[in-house]
């Protein structure tokens, strides 16, 4: 296990560049698994997530280049093998999207339960209903392991191939609707998703099979409708800018009280996000044409209250609403903002846990319930010795450790880098002083694998 040692309380400057949406690299390497041809990605993040899913795509049976300049090749030459490995897939929700692909290609797919983030119960069940759905079977049983949160393993075959249909989805999954529409894509026939999730990287996915032959309608709308491919020729598809990255970016330079120019910016991602900072006294100046964003380091950092000087509350939900994934940011950013607010996390209920070690560095939060928090500020923060429970929280702890006065150490920060590509170089970069301390005792034990 290695650990940031963060200098804080230091004012940072200069420019640094929105990577890859994480989220859509993950699903498209997946799909990337039902073409013919040779796949060509640019802009992918090299980062942990990503050589996961592609650790397992070459697994499979797929030729995958190295990532340079964030560019690589996937080709799948043959059939497919049509079971995951259990210990990759175990370590990341995103191996549940080779399930659509395997089916579309070998008709046959064994998938044990998917790893990730321990943020609270992220159910299957939407998934499996939309394969039924497209005519798949499902069958359950133990693998032989030790492990006992991947002993179930998932069978599902569609021997004779899917069928397209109309499907209502029970809850707006992104990663359900991503299998859907992968699933459909290859299935005989139309097939019509309601309730769809819509979030860019769910278009992004779209944008790709569109490259590849598949007719999909109303893509960014709720409801999609996907006429099922014979074939799938080669794509070269640029992932879209990662806008939690921006998002994250942003709070970073808010709660430093930096002035920070971020570039690779897909504006019209952003509304939402920058209106919600702007109620935390947070205001940015956006250019769509430059695809920047510039946070002036005089800020108010007052909260804007509601009607009836009612406490503002700031809560997530389905795009395009406040995205779940920046709340632990957001919470970051109200400890240093003059004002009380109340922060709603609707979606999971142990994202918010990470609050304690905020409250050890001396942030004045209440927690009322799993899901809710009341953050009193500005607080100065301290540095302290925390632990990265998950990818959101680490990277919001690593900006909270910038802010505090201090030395912080954050340990467990593989969870980071599985979804920010060298965080520690390009914060360095901009003026942080981060240390990336490697545990050698466990590298010498383990021959520095």
């Amino acid at each position: 296990m290695s650990s940031f040692v963060v200098e804080g309380g230091l004012r940072l400057s200069g420019t640094v560049a929105t990577s890859g949406n994480k989220n859509e690299a993950l699903p498209v390497i997946a799909a990337a698994m039902v073409c013919g041809d040779t796949v060509t990605l640019s802009n992918v993040p090299d980062i942990g997530d990503v050589r996961s899913m592609l650790s397992i795509a070459s697994y499979l049976g797929a030729k995958v280049s190295e990532i340079k300049d964030g560019t690589l090749t996937i080709n799948v030459p043959g059939c497919p093998s049509s079971i995951l490995p259990l210990e990759m897939s175990s370590a990341i929700r995103g191996s549940i999207l080779f399930a659509s692909a395997l089916l579309v290609r070998a008709g046959r797919a064994v998938i044990p339960q998917p790893g990730g983030d321990t943020i609270g119960r992220r159910r299957l069940d939407t998934h499996f209903l939309v394969f039924k759905a497209l005519g798949a079977k499902l069958t359950m049983r133990h693998a032989r392991t030790s492990n006992p949160s991947s002993a179930v393993l998932y069978i599902l075959e569609a021997k004779k191939g899917l069928i397209g249909a109309d499907i209502c989805l029970d809850e707006a999954s992104v990663t359900a609707t991503e299998n859907a529409i992968i699933a459909a894509s290859g299935a005989r026939g139309k097939t019509t998703i309601v309730n769809a999730a819509s979030e860019p990287h769910v278009q992004g996915l779209c944008r790709f099979l569109q490259s590849a032959g598949v007719g999909i309608e109303g893509v960014g709308s709720n409801v999609l409708t996907v006429h099922g491919a014979g074939t799938f020729g080669g794509v070269r598809h640029c992932i879209g800018s990662d806008y939690i990255e921006t998002g994250s970016f942003i709070g970073l330079a808010a709660a430093t009280r930096s002035e920070l120019t971020i570039t690779n910016v897909d504006i019209q991602y952003m509304k939402m996000i920058l209106f919600q900072y702007a109620r935390l006294g947070v205001r940015v100046a956006a250019d769509a044409k430059r695809r920047t964003i510039t946070v002036p380091r005089r800020q108010s950092m007052k909260t804007r209250e509601d009607l009836g000087s009612a406490i503002p509350k700031i809560d997530d939900n389905i795009w395009p609403a406040f995205p779940a994934d920046l709340m632990s940011i957001m919470i970051v950013v109200a400890t240093q903002v003059n004002g009380t607010t109340l922060l709603h996390e609707k979606m999971f209920e142990s994202r918010m846990f990470f609050v304690d070690k905020l409250i050890a560095m001396g942030a004045h939060i209440v927690i009322c319930d799993p899901h809710r928090a009341v953050v009193t500020g500005p607080s100065p923060l301290v540095g302290a010795t925390i632990s990265s429970p998950d990818i959101r929280a680490g990277m919001a702890l690593l900006i909270a450790a910038c802010a505090a006065n201090g030395t912080t150490r954050i340990h467990n920060i593989e969870q980071i880098d599985r979804g920010y590509e060298h965080i520690d170089k390009r914060l360095t970069s901009l003026g942080a002083r981060i240390t990336r301390d490697v545990d050698r005792r466990r590298n010498s034990q383990t021959g520095g694998k």
